[in-house]
């Protein structure tokens, strides 16, 4: 009886310290993920004011650490670009869902959707030169950081969303999936494009540059039926 009692007891204590190393453990990973969130802000705010000219120091001065424990926390600038990459694609790609899902005529949506685009890289223009141009236009770009490999998987990103939304809406017919795709990334290359060249030059308004990039994707556009069962386009 005594050594069941202990084997009980034991139990216990075993499973109560494994509660315990878990909470633990819950805790590190929301404050390690708090303190990250805190940097990413804190470079939001040097990016916004630098652009492109952002450098892991100002970063690190502007976060109130030193620049090892911003490395310890993304190890390069390439890692904390990735990171508010990551960021801004994800409040990008919510902004233009919200778009996709307005309830509006199917002509409307789409300049909703490329109106959303182009007003979001118009009101950050420095995060947007920072994430498509750092080494283009930085004075002194930190070593080993390419802009290429790091802004084409973001562009690739948008334009397998897009896809998605297209293969979930729009009756393509046969291979619409394959076609989808080629959709989704033809369009977010078009906006990207022509939201580059605009933004750097400002030849027209910004609704008149929508205008005319929705009347390049009407015709096929117009044509295309919704795909049966799905939300709509």
């Amino acid at each position: 009886m005594v050594l069941r009692c202990a084997g009980v007891t034991e139990s216990l204590w075993a499973g109560r310290h494994t509660m315990e190393t878990t909470q633990q453990d819950g805790r590190q990973r929301s404050a390690a993920a708090q303190r990250r969130r805190e940097l990413l802000e804190a470079a939001d705010r040097v990016v916004l004011r630098d652009g492109p000219q952002a450098s892991m120091n100002a970063i690190a001065a502007e976060a109130g650490i030193t620049k090892p424990i911003l490395y310890r926390h993304f190890g390069d600038k390439g890692g904390l670009y990735r990171a508010l990459a990551k960021r801004h694609t994800d409040a990008l790609l919510a902004a233009l869902r919200a778009a996709l899902d307005a309830p509006a005529e199917r002509r409307e949506r789409v300049e909703a959707t490329l109106d959303t685009y182009l007003a979001a890289i118009e009101a950050r223009p420095q995060v947007y030169r920072f994430l498509m141009h750092p080494a283009e236009e930085a004075h002194q770009p930190e070593q080993g950081f390419d802009v290429g490999r790091h802004s084409a998987p973001l562009l690739r990103r948008l334009g397998e969303e897009l896809a998605t939304v297209i293969a979930e809406r729009v009756d393509l017919g046969p291979d619409s999936a394959q076609l989808a795709r080629v959709w989704g990334h033809g369009i977010v290359g078009m906006m990207h494009a022509a939201g580059d060249w605009w933004l750097g030059e400002r030849p027209c308004s910004r609704e008149r540059l929508v205008s005319s990039l929705a009347d390049l994707l009407w015709g096929r556009l117009a044509a295309a039926g919704d795909r049966a069962g799905g939300p709509g386009f």
